[in-house]
This record gives C-alpha cells, structure tokens and sequence, in this order.
C-alpha cells in the first residue's frame, strides 16, 4: 500500500464518492458519513434497500461522541474493551447523522474496524465513514479487493488491502444500562462479552421488531449458485457438485470439488475462509450446486451458521 493510494481514496472521499476498503471482517463499501448525497450512492451501486441502515466507521472515541446523543458507562466500557476490534454498538444518534445512513431511525450502528489501512483511511478522509459490505446486496461478502472488483466494477476506487482475517461481519448489540441484545451474531460472542466483564450484562434474547441494524433478513451472503446445507444422512452428491467442509476428519461425503475451510475444525479459521470458499464455488464453471457441511451453533459457530442459513435461506434450506 502506497501513500498515494491512500491518497488518492481519501481524497475520493473527501468528494463524495465510494472506496471499498479492507476491515478485519470484509471488505467495506464506503462513504462520508456525513454526507446524504454520497452515502445515497452506497445504496444505488449496491442496490440496497432504503430500509436496511448502514454501519458508521470510526477511528476514534472524539467521532463517537460527535455521532451519538449519548453514550452511557457501560457503553463506554464495552467499545474500550472491544475496540478497535469486529463489534457495532447500536446507539441514539447526534443530528449530525443524517436520516439516510441510519433507514430514519433515531440509532446509529458504530464500530472501530482492527485494520490499520481502514483506521488511516478514516484519519486521512478526516470524517467517518459509513461502510456496508462491497457487494451487490444479498450477496457474497467481499473478503478481497478481487471480490469487490467482481461484483461492483463500477466503484470509484479499490483500496486493495489483501484478504481479510476474521471473515464475517461484526458482531452488532445495543445497550440500554446493563441489558445487552444481541442482534446480529459475529466473532465477538456472548460469551465473549460476558467474560470480559462478568454479571454486569443481562443479555436479551427476543428479536427486535424493527430492521434496527444490517443483517437482520431472513435471505442474505448468497452466491449466486443454489446453496444446500449438508445433512448426516447420505454420502452421494448430485453430479458437478461442490463441497466445503471444515475438517479433513469430515470426508466421507464425496464431490466434484472439495473446499476445506479448516483441517481440524477450527472455527476462527473456518469464519477466516468461508466467504472465500463461497466464492471459489461459486466461480468454478464446473460446479452447478453447493453443499456445506454445518457447524455447532455454539460461541462462534452461530455466527458462522447465522451466514450459512441467510445464504441458503432461498433454497429453502434443503439437506441431501
């Protein structure tokens, strides 16, 4: 990464277009969020829903109290533990954010993304900046500047900062005093947030009744290949089938094209690489179904089932 790609993305947007940039967790679509004409843009490259709020990028505690109406200790607490790091807090917002970033509603999602090129991004634009995933909307998370290019070749610029380490969208909750919900499930667990600060949170688990934050539909990560999840039940696949599976222990279903997300069944490494596996499926002209293998929906296994069941979610979650 040279300065003058850095530069030259800072000053695109500081002019009110859109850079899709690397964060620990994907490669993020972005714009000034303080800008209504820019981040407008955002939502007609991806086709995104006017309903579905975006997530404001930060790189430092001086833009948060700037965006929020208010914060609250525990708050506080949370993003100084967890920050920079894959975790959106959900928040009332300050007039400075405009209605369109945030669908009309009074809350704002906001998250310190863990990648030193998207922090100078951020610093260098001098604003914060309001990023989805780079994708067409409802479909795969772009985790390399070479996914982005594949699915928005109209951006105004790629800052081309390698594969992504974590793999999967941020963790995202809101906090009222010490009731935390949990509404989109991420890297950083419940469990997480429970250690780090014990019997402070109660956690609340009823779905809100609103589109309150990204990633709430029932359909959504999908490649454009019909995606199964895989049952114990039989071992044969359909013909030109591809397979992805998370330890080599688990081979006894066989297919076309295997792709392994991790040898021995790791879930960091399997969230890490199931997007990039998604897309090689979906790529590879010889394989016309997708099958994956699913994990325990425990910790940061349902995160990664969250993805798998949205991605599968329109054809009907059918098993072998």
């Amino acid at each position: 990464m040279t300065n003058n790609n850095m530069s030259k993305a800072a000053q695109i947007i500081q002019q009110g277009g859109l850079v899709a940039f690397p964060t620990e967790t994907v490669y993020g679509l972005g714009a000034n969020a303080l800008d209504p004409y820019a981040v407008a843009k955002i939502f007609a490259l991806k086709e995104r829903p006017s309903f579905d709020p975006l997530i404001v990028h930060i790189a430092s505690f001086d833009d948060l109290e700037q965006l929020t109406s208010g914060t609250g200790e525990n708050v506080l607490r949370l993003a100084k533990h967890f920050w920079p790091g894959p975790l959106t807090i959900v928040l009332p917002k300050s007039d400075k954010v405009p209605d369109i970033v945030t669908s009309g509603l009074p809350t704002v999602g906001i998250r310190m993304p863990d990648n030193p090129t998207a922090l100078e991004l951020i610093r260098t634009s001098g604003c914060p900046i309001a990023a989805p995933s780079a994708n067409k909307f409802g479909q795969l998370s772009p985790v390399s500047a070479s996914h982005v290019k594949k699915q928005l070749p109209d951006v105004d610029y790629v800052l081309d900062g390698g594969a992504t380490s974590v793999g999967i969208e941020s963790t995202i909750v809101s906090i009222e005093g010490n009731t935390c919900q949990l509404l989109r499930p991420g890297f950083i667990t419940q469990e997480d947030i429970e250690q780090a600060f014990p019997g402070t949170f109660v956690f609340n688990q009823s779905k809100p009744e609103k589109l309150v934050s990204p990633g709430l539909l029932k359909s959504h990560y999908s490649p454009k290949k019909p995606l199964y999840i895989l049952s114990e039940a039989g071992k044969s696949l359909p013909e030109a089938s591809g397979l992805i599976l998370h330890s080599v222990a688990n081979s006894a279903h066989t297919a076309g094209k295997v792709i392994y997300t991790s040898q021995t069944g790791n879930l960091v490494e399997v969230a890490a690489n199931l997007f990039a596996a998604l897309h090689t499926m979906e790529e590879d002209a010889h394989v016309k179904n997708i099958f994956i293998e699913p994990v325990v929906e425990k910790g940061l296994g349902m995160a990664i089932m969250d993805r798998v069941k949205k991605a599968a979610y329109q054809y009907n979650n059918h098993t072998n």
